[in-house]
């Protein structure tokens, strides 16, 4: 396509994604990191969730589980962290928001990664790319990578190829880069690699003799769709040039909200048991207001380890709500239907709760003889704005109200500041 003006006027779509998220977060506050292998740790510091590529080179692979790793850490050189979840939720809120001002078209994909559309010729992307790059680079301290086609899975593999080839530095645009170089990426890389493409899907796909994702992008749509579905035959059209996955608004509505966390200390007691759906209930609670909804079913749920074969025990309940509700007290009651599935001694190493079945807050006005009277007094409201204002655990309902934290809470032994978020942790910069 030869006519800058009708380039101008196709639209094309930019995947932009920051590079090791959690370990570039803290590097932005803490330079001490740069150039050092960094791993970030799941919940109670689990398992590796993100590796610095100074990491990925001494060949720690996702998921190795911390127990593992540390006898060798200080041979290594290896810094583990936990996970800062307040300071990476600003710091991509920042992302999200720098972004934004580069395309009134900005959809959040997720906390690391959005697609944005834009236009014009492919020198003109390129240079739109490089400076959002720059920008959020400059301006909130992270790196990114951008991808630009016309389609989001071919943006989101030309951002894959944009970080691993430095030729492009980072800036990827897809129609820019010869026909045959783009065949041989797709014929090297499996069709795993394609977003939406599991193991599962992959071997059957395999089966059938399509093995690369030039494989894929060469079958018949139609063939695609009879074999497999309407999902996969878009795959295939995109990897084609043909766009079908529309980019979305930000979701307002929800399907559920679950509220689970593995336990630093296992519980062995319904009394544990009971404080832990009070705490979740009451979270249930703030979020479900935040988002203005209520809900109608609750279920709630605990499990042993899978690890621990001896004492085996995944009792759950589900229970329907008298009324659509975000009330803490209902909530909490609610959950507490599990406690005699409770088996006093077997350690139980996680539990939550899931309330589904939601709709729109006063969407259906109840009549009086229906009336919460903790909703009308706005009980949920009051106990969200105490947990905002003086930190959460500093108010809570029953056996919710907690000094200092249980036992059970999340074990983050190696956190970091939360520099952005909380004023007692803010950076300081020493002048010499």
């Amino acid at each position: 396509m030869s006519n800058p003006a009708l380039m101008r006027r196709m639209p094309q779509i930019a995947h932009v994604d920051v590079n090791c998220f959690y370990a570039s977060a803290e590097r932005a506050f803490n330079p001490a990191l740069e150039g050092k292998p960094v791993i970030v740790l799941s919940n109670n510091d689990g398992c590796a969730v993100t590796r610095s590529p100074e990491a990925k080179a001494l060949g720690i692979p996702m998921g190795e589980p911390w127990f593992k790793l540390a006898p060798r850490a200080r041979e290594w050189g290896l810094i583990a962290l936990s996970s800062n979840y307040e300071l990476y939720g600003d710091i991509s809120a920042r992302v999200m928001e720098l972004l934004g001002r580069y395309s009134a078209w900005l959809e959040v994909y997720s906390i690391d990664e959005a697609f944005l559309g834009v236009k014009g010729t492919p020198t003109e992307l390129i240079t739109l790319g490089q400076t959002m790059k720059t920008a959020v680079r400059r301006n909130v301290g992270v790196p990114v990578c951008v991808g630009i086609a016309p389609t989001k899975t071919l943006a989101k593999l030309a951002n894959k190829w944009a970080k691993n080839n430095p030729a492009f530095n980072g800036v990827c645009h897809w129609d820019s880069v010869p026909l045959p170089d783009r065949e041989t990426l797709m014929r090297r890389l499996s069709v795993i690699e394609i977003w939406g493409v599991a193991t599962r899907l992959t071997k059957r796909l395999n089966a059938l003799g399509i093995h690369s994702i030039l494989d894929l992008a060469r079958a018949d749509p139609v063939t695609i769709r009879d074999r497999f579905s309407v999902v996969m035959m878009r795959t295939v059209l995109e990897l084609q040039g043909t766009p079908c996955i529309p980019m979305e608004e930000e979701r307002i509505g929800r399907d559920q909200l679950i509220f689970s966390r593995s336990f630093a200390t296992p519980i062995t007691t319904t009394t544990g048991i009971q404080q832990v759906m009070s705490v979740y209930g009451q979270q249930a609670s703030a979020r479900l207001a935040k988002h203005g909804l209520q809900a109608k079913i609750l279920t709630a749920f605990a499990a042993t380890s899978h690890y621990n074969p001896k004492d085996t025990s995944y009792p759950s309940v589900c229970v329907p709500l008298p009324m659509p509700t975000a009330d803490p007290v209902l909530l909490t009651k609610a959950a507490h239907a599990l406690l005699p599935l409770i088996h006093e001694g077997i350690k139980y190493a996680k539990a939550g709760i899931m309330v589904t079945d939601l709709r729109p807050t006063a969407n259906q006005a109840p009549l009086a003889l229906f009336v919460n009277r903790h909703e009308e007094r706005h009980v949920g409201t009051l106990l969200e704005n105490v947990t905002r204002r003086y930190g959460r655990g500093s108010i809570g309902l029953g056996h919710a109200g907690l000094r200092g934290g249980p036992d059970w809470t999340m074990k983050r032994n190696m956190l970091s500041p939360r520099y952005t978020t909380h004023w007692d942790e803010l950076p300081t910069v020493k002048a010499t």
